[in-house]
């Protein structure tokens, strides 16, 4: 129906069948960005967080996060999972959080890599609240992608942050 691939011809929401496709080995790169206060930076390089070591929590979190995607997110598909890994870093009052995920699959696992992303932002955000309100959650978007019919995505950002990218 006029492109939108998750409406049936009666125009009713429903899953794309990817019956007919191949399981190709599919890689998402996300990232995710908390911008928070002074006063927090410098709690999460004391590791002082009242709630705990925000980047252990974050790193689980995003890891469930990205497992449960297709229970969060209306029409997307339950995929096999390979692998989930997590690398968060602080700079300049703002922690960075990358998610990549890989799954040999019929279809992508880039909402998987970006809900990832966003669960371990939630979950700073979440932990650090009781410190300072003053608490962003910005960029989240999509670095890399690769398998499937469309094949490989670069972003734009994705060269700023290769060395990070590199970790996990």
């Amino acid at each position: 129906m006029n492109g939108f691939s998750h409406l049936n011809t009666r125009g009713i929401p429903e899953m794309v069948d990817i019956s007919a496709k191949n399981p190709t080995a599919r890689t998402a790169i996300a990232m995710a960005q908390v911008a928070v206060s002074q006063k927090i930076a410098e709690a999460i390089e004391r590791n002082s967080v009242p709630k705990g070591n925000i980047f252990i929590t974050a790193n689980i979190a995003g890891i469930q996060g990205a497992k449960k995607c297709s229970e969060l997110i209306p029409l997307t598909h339950n995929i096999p999972i390979n692998k989930v890994a997590i690398h968060l870093w602080l700079k300049n009052n703002t922690v960075f959080i990358l998610c990549k995920a890989v799954t040999t699959a019929k279809t992508g696992i880039e909402m998987e890599a970006v809900t990832g992303a966003s669960i371990a932002a939630l979950t700073i955000y979440d932990m650090c609240k009781g410190l300072d309100k003053n608490i962003v959650i910005k960029n989240t978007s999509l670095l890399y992608k690769s398998g499937g019919k469309s094949g490989e995505f670069i972003s734009a950002d994705f060269n700023a942050f290769k060395d990070e990218i590199e970790k996990i």
